[in-house]
Formats: C-alpha cells, structure tokens, sequence
C-alpha cells in the first residue's frame, strides 16, 4: 500500500494505473476508520481493480461553532486499518496540498435539497463538501465512488454534482454499518460517554419504530415525525426528524416505499445523525 501526500504523485499513480488496463475506485474519509468505512472499501472492490482511499479532515465543510480542531485523527491506525481492507493507496494531504491560497477561489455551491435536514443547521456544510470532493474526483479520477448511506443528504448531492458536471465516475453508496445493538457507526461516537452512548440508541430506537409503522400500513407522515421527535430527552436534544423524498428531500405528504427517515440530534455536546429508508429491511 502507497502512502502519498501530494497531488502530483496521485496522478502519477493514476496514469501508471489506467495505462495498465485497470479501473480506479475511490474511497473518500476524514480518517478516523471503522467499520463502515472499511464496508465502502468492500463495495468498491466488486467494480474495480485499484482502490484509493482519501483521509483529509476537510476545514472547509466545519462552521466556525463545529468540532474541526477536535475531529479525531490518528493517521497510523487509519494506515493499519486501511492495509489490512486491501487498499492501494492512501492519499492523506496536508491542507496546503488540497488549498495552495488558502481558501479556494472556486466553490461547488449547491442549488435545492441544502436548505433542509443538515443543511439547515450547517450553512456553507455542503458547499465544502462538494468543492472537496469535486477536487478529489479531478485529482484521482475515479471510475467509481463510493460514499456511506448513513450522511443521506450529502450522497444525494454528490450525486447530483456528479450528473450536473459531467465527471465520468459513478457515485455509489454503501449501506449504514451499525454496533450489535443498532448504534450508528461514526468517528464522533468516541466522543460519548457511557451514559451518552446509551441515549445515543434512542435514535436507532426510533428509526426501529417508524419501520414497524411502514410495515403495519401507516402513511401519514406526521405518525412517523412524532415517532423520530421521541428520540428527545434527558441528554438528547433532535435537531431534526423529517420524512423526505429520497431523491428531492422535500417532506412528503404520503408516505411512500423509498422514503427516507433522517433524524439529527446532540447527545450530550456531540451532534449524532441516522437514517433509514422505508421498504428496505432496517437490519437493527
């Protein structure tokens, strides 16, 4: 496995990698490696012969309130962890690698579906998202992406940068990877304490619930917004809970198949997120 920190010698690796005949997946993370992101490696490997994974903790996608100077970062235990996925090349940068001037004097601004979910809450969140990873597609160029279910609205808007810009890299998505007992694997989960990390399943809890509504003939959406509001409590505050197209995002009016529960909440002073799509099996 390759570790590099410059852009040129990513693309160097990419030349020598295309001129032998053989396709390019990546893997973007802000380190911090767990489960669910060694399962997006595995998705990546069905379609392609050479995996690289990213690992840049992204200032630009913090608000100036957010974790970015305590994001968890141990860059050894990600290569470890990265190794032993079977991955090929670990592209880690420093900021002035990914921002020479600083701040770039170009950004990907989305337009519809950020002013809802996360993006109400995290002005400018999305614009980072999408300018980091537009880089990353422009220096890796990858035939295959692939990104976690788990962050819903930002995989739909990557999506759609990627059909509204013409990169030539499909976006594909790999499911949520939970703990035994439903929690949501994330990097911020270190974070919780043990009593926090008990409130913490009241969001898996209620995603439970709102599938067992679907599968007992409930459409009113409102059944299913009181029921993700009831992950609140001693501990836990939601930020949101919302019933959404899976494609546009907008709250709809009957629940369909295909619809996505998302609920946003703090548990103690860290920000957990979680979803699930109805019809599909909740596997929690």
């Amino acid at each position: 496995m390759l570790l590099v920190r410059s852009r040129s010698e990513v693309g160097l690796w990419s030349e020598h990698t295309r001129k032998a005949g053989r396709r390019i997946g990546l893997v973007p993370t802000m380190g911090s490696l767990h489960a669910g992101h060694t399962s997006l490696i595995d998705v990546a490997r069905r379609s392609v012969d050479r995996i690289a994974l990213s690992i840049f903790v992204n200032p630009l996608q913090f608000g100036p309130a957010e974790d970015y100077e305590s994001y968890p970062r141990d860059l050894e235990r990600d290569l470890d962890v990265a190794a032993a996925a079977g991955v090929d090349l670990v592209f880690a940068p420093p900021d002035v690698e990914m921002y020479p001037n600083g701040e770039p004097g170009v950004n990907v601004v989305p337009v519809g579906g950020v002013d809802r979910l996360c993006g109400r809450s995290r002005p400018g969140h999305f614009t980072g998202v999408l300018t980091v990873v537009a880089k990353l597609f422009g220096i890796v160029t990858p035939d295959v992406a692939v990104f976690g279910q788990k962050d819903y609205q930002q995989l739909v808007l990557i999506r759609r940068m990627a059909t509204d810009l013409n990169f030539p890299v499909d976006v594909e998505s790999g499911p949520i990877v939970r703990e035994a007992d439903g929690l949501a694997m994330s990097s911020r989960n270190r974070h919780l304490s043990a009593t926090d990390r008990k409130r913490a399943l009241r969001l898996s809890a209620t995603l439970r619930s709102c599938a067992q509504l679907f599968a007992g003939g409930h459409r009113d959406p409102q059944d299913f917004v009181r029921e993700l509001h009831r992950a609140g409590g001693a501990g836990v505050s939601v930020e949101y809970g919302e019933v959404v197209h899976p494609e546009s995002l907008a709250p709809v009016d009957r629940v369909e198949e295909g619809a996505v529960c998302a609920v946003a909440a703090f548990v103690g002073d860290t920000r957990l997120i979680d979803n699930h799509v109805l019809g599909t099996d909740p596997g929690f």
